[in-house]
């Protein structure tokens, strides 16, 4: 099989003068970067300066003696304890298979607690290890006798305040205590004294 010789430009021991687009590519090149500016805005994902997902969610009465105090329960995201001060509410979590806990915090309307959360990934270290974002909760009571109070709610990433669903089933006669999760406390091995 023969290939035929490449065609070169005979440049005398010069380098090849460059091509300058011309007026039609320069006229080309206008609606094109008009095009892509207005498009970019609208695939912010929260990320960036935009507003990000929000909840359009309206706040109600809270149930007969319904309180957000409480510990909550959710089989991925394990226990939440909650802690109302005022108008606003904390709260803390650490997830069943015990790879992560968090923290939350942000003001009450009457059945509804807008939040931002942290959560932090154990044996984690770097950029990576910790995640943010926002959220929101709806405390409801179902309809019967002898039934659990819930929240039903989502989680978002950065500006997101949806996206990912999280409910929970308030446990019975279970206080809430916020020490008992997170921070330096965690441990993930023998300390250097194990002897």
């Amino acid at each position: 099989m023969r290939f035929a010789p490449l065609h070169r430009a005979k440049t005398h021991g010069r380098l090849r003068a460059m091509r300058t687009p011309g007026w039609k590519q320069a006229l080309l090149a206008v609606p094109v970067a008009l095009s892509i500016a207005a498009f970019v805005p609208a695939c912010d994902s929260g990320g960036g300066t935009g507003g990000g997902k929000s909840a359009n969610i309206k706040a109600g009465e809270m149930p007969a003696n319904g309180t957000w105090n409480g510990v909550y329960f959710n089989p991925q995201y394990g226990n939440l304890h909650l802690v109302e001060t005022g108008g606003s509410v904390a709260g803390k979590w650490k997830r069943t298979d015990g790879s992560a806990w968090g923290e939350l915090n942000g003001p009450v309307t009457g059945n509804v607690f807008h939040f931002e959360w942290t959560e932090h990934k154990i044996g984690l270290v770097g950029p990576s290890a910790t995640s943010k974002g926002k959220g929101y909760f709806v405390y409801k009571r179902p309809p019967g006798d002898n039934i659990d109070d819930a929240l039903d709610g989502e989680w978002g990433l950065q500006n997101d305040e949806a996206g990912n669903k999280w409910d929970c089933v308030k446990q019975r006669h279970v206080q809430p205590d916020l020490k008992s999760i997170g921070g330096v406390a965690e441990s993930t091995g023998p300390s250097k004294d194990w002897k």
